[in-house]
């Protein structure tokens, strides 16, 4: 974006330009820009790992910070915008830039995920963040709330939401090509979790903060079996394959069945380990009825070996997937490809015209959206309660118990003991 004249502040320059008639798009936010390809402030939070991949879908736009707490992690990012201001808190970065910035990008661990996105939505910045969007619920609740209070656009890293397949998916779903849909099962293959317990605690790394690392979490001394990548099978840190995969595999029956909140959730799997995600888990969700569909299961299964039902009916194992169950037949899918079932009886089938458009680009929609455009597909209305389900599954795992769920009071009638994990206690220094 072309820098404010000398006298006027970036916010009194885009204003007077708005004010003198010149065409402009208002953002969610009721920041003003010029032109629909005026460029963006864009300041991003974690650029290491995923992060560096969000980190070059955004970078089209003018990055104007980069923030990481671990300098190894985030080099090759320090080194291809070298003119760029480099940070370890994020706290620091957005009180000293917050007149610069319009937009951020959060790719830190789950656990890391709510304060920095809670703070930079709090000062009127759009917001791209990472899935599972939280490591908790009432996380995401909270960001919902403030991201419709603060008119803001928000997109959830769920990219694989663009791929024409997964479109053609929703448009049979949609179009009754198996009938009425009342059952659901969706899986991400392996037996990923459970990692070592560390034995040994050598000293932090020269370059990593851990104490900005570990953020809101309870104090632990630093090991490298948490950092920088198996914290995803901590339950301090992430929230293992469901909420690694859940959120990307369950967007396509959550589009094709216009799932919103779930009302109730059990879980089954190996004996509960109180620090470490499982190698395995099987949840099932139940959906109200929607408007003119009927209630729906749904399945989630971490496995190896696949859903029960695929061998049942003599389907192939595609490593993850979805299976919906029709009145009239079974849809089979993967991300990039689509087969209905039995093959006989749908041998002649016509499938209908497609009537998804194709993405301009996962970034380029939330970018779109933050210059005043139509709301990114992910957007947090639509993803948010998508990650609360993820989120739930794995809170039935870990309680044991079968539970209801009130999404609206965001608690469950019926079972306390997952409220310390609907509502975490946070470190000393880290409200949210």
């Amino acid at each position: 974006m072309s820098r404010p004249t000398r006298g006027l502040n970036r916010r009194e320059l885009l204003r007077n330009t708005a004010l003198a008639g010149v065409g402009v798009y208002v953002a969610a936010g009721g920041r003003a820009f010029g032109a629909a390809n005026e460029k963006l402030n864009i300041a991003c939070i974690g650029v290491g790992g995923r992060g560096g991949a969000n980190l070059g879908g955004v970078g089209g736009e003018n990055i104007v910070a980069l923030c990481d707490c671990d300098d190894k992690r985030a080099e090759g990012a320090f080194k291809k915008y070298p003119k760029v201001k480099k940070y370890r808190d994020f706290r620091r970065m957005l009180d000293e830039l917050d007149k610069s910035i319009d937009a951020v990008v959060v790719s830190t661990p789950d656990h890391t995920h709510a304060h920095p996105a809670m703070t930079a939505m709090g000062m009127g910045k759009h917001l791209y963040c990472e899935k599972p969007m939280a490591h908790a619920v009432s996380e995401v609740h909270k960001m919902m709330r403030l991201a419709v209070e603060k008119k803001l656009a928000t997109q959830l890293g769920v990219q694989r939401h663009t791929i024409g397949n997964v479109h053609r998916v929703v448009e049979l779903i949609k179009g009754k090509a198996i009938g009425e849909v009342r059952e659901c099962h969706a899986w991400i293959g392996g037996d990923r979790g459970m990692p070592a317990v560390p034995t040994d605690f050598p000293p932090v790394p020269p370059h990593l903060d851990w104490d900005l690392w570990l953020g809101p979490a309870k104090e632990r001394p630093y090991s490298p079996a948490y950092c920088p990548y198996n914290w995803r099978f901590w339950w301090d840190f992430g929230t293992g394959e469901t909420g690694n995969w859940g959120c990307h595999i369950l967007d396509i029956p959550y589009w094709a069945l216009d799932l919103k909140h779930v009302v109730k959730v059990s879980a089954s799997g190996p004996p509960v380990d109180p620090q470490r995600t499982p190698k395995s888990m099987d949840v099932r969700f139940e959906f109200p009825a929607r408007g003119d569909l009927p209630p729906l299961v749904l399945h989630w299964y971490h496995t190896k070996s696949g859903p029960p039902i695929l061998k049942e009916n003599d389907l192939p194992h595609p490593g993850s997937g979805v299976l919906f169950v029709g009145s009239e037949g079974m849809l089979l899918c993967e991300f990039g490809k689509r087969k209905l079932y039995p093959e006989k009886k749908f041998a002649d089938y016509q499938p209908p015209e497609p009537t998804i458009p194709d993405s301009p680009g996962f970034y380029n929609e939330w970018i779109a959206a933050c210059k005043g455009g139509e709301p990114a597909t992910c957007n947090f209305d639509y993803s948010g309660p998508m990650a609360e389900t993820v989120l739930l599954g794995n809170v039935a795992y870990r309680v044991g118990e079968a539970f209801t769920w009130d999404a609206a009071a965001v608690k469950s009638p019926d079972c306390k003991a997952i409220e310390p994990l609907i509502n975490p206690t946070y470190r000393k220094g880290w409200p949210l």
